[in-house]
């Protein structure tokens, strides 16, 4: 393909891409139990990723490193997804979960803060602003659930923790080592989860696999190749930036998709979450690595 034309076709992707992750979880968890969904992610893409990593020869870590990753690989995917997917089978919208997950930026600011980094008033504001636009679109949900929001913070609080452990303990661990070894270890969690609540019935086993199949391909392997290979030629300001598109293309997908709500406060708490990503990303966008963006990016890949 002709790079200007990969250059135009390239953002759009993977907004679309990252955002149909929030509908395609909807749509599993309609399916089957949150676990079970997680379990079969999980396992499938584990074995994909691993022979990819083997494919392309990358460096595996080993001791305490291996650990580390293994424990940020849990924070990052069996607490986050965990907790998202759970929330979205109590009815959580697709529009709150991409709202919470943006907020990530200021939560990672505010954790590296209490390892003696310092955080902005800007990225404070931006963290205050942000979660009036989540206040809004919750209060314009048809039901309400406390513990499903409760959930969420539980997942953006896996994602937020676990990338800046991530940073500190593996900084050097090649991405797509790292990413297999996270889904690795969090199968067999998903696994044990799904035993202790029964969690095995499929109500509809033909959305069940093809919900499946979007997010291990489309959204686990896919979404995370092309977004590598963006970071390779362009900076991160340039492909940060287009994440905050996220929570309104998802919104948007989940009214065509699967006939969510989008009422007058769900559209102002998307602008305000808007406003407050941008302000807590400043900082966050324009001081990080290469390497520091990819761990971050990777960590949100569903």
């Amino acid at each position: 393909m002709d790079s200007r034309l990969a250059q135009v076709l390239a953002p759009p992707a993977l907004i679309l891409m990252w955002s149909s992750a929030f509908i395609a979880g909807i749509i599993g968890v309609g399916a089957a139990p949150p676990m079970l969904v997680l379990f079969a992610r999980f396992g499938i893409a584990a074995v994909l990723l691993i022979l990819l990593a083997l494919a392309t020869g990358v460096t595996w870590p080993r001791g305490r490193v291996l650990g580390h990753t293994a424990i940020a690989g849990l924070l990052m995917q069996m607490v986050q997804f965990g907790a998202f997917y759970t929330a979205m089978s109590h009815q959580v919208s697709a529009a709150v979960i991409a709202l919470v997950q943006g907020l990530s930026p200021v939560v990672i600011a505010v954790f590296a803060g209490v390892l003696g980094e310092q955080v902005s008033r800007r990225q404070w504001l931006g963290f205050g602003i942000g979660g009036l636009g989540v206040g809004s679109a919750v209060i314009d949900q048809s039901t309400f659930s406390v513990l499903g929001l409760v959930l969420c913070v539980i997942g953006l609080a896996g994602l937020s923790l676990g990338t800046v452990y991530q940073k500190h303990f593996t900084p050097k661990v090649e991405p797509r080592a790292a990413t297999a070894i996270h889904v690795a270890v969090s199968a067999p969690i998903a696994a044990v989860l799904a035993l202790a609540t029964d969690s095995f019935h499929l109500t509809d086993p033909g959305r069940f696999a093809g919900a499946l199949v979007w997010i291990v391909l489309i959204n686990s392997m896919a979404a995370f190749l092309l977004l590598n290979a963006m970071l390779l030629r362009w900076d991160n300001t340039r492909v940060g930036r287009f994440f905050f598109a996220t929570p309104a293309v998802t919104t948007l997908m989940a009214w065509v998709v699967i006939d969510q709500h989008v009422g007058a406060l769900t559209i102002a708490g998307l602008a305000a979450g808007l406003v407050g990503m941008v302000l807590a990303s400043s900082r966050t966008v324009h001081t990080a690595t290469d390497a520091d963006t990819r761990r971050h990016v990777a960590a949100m890949s569903r």
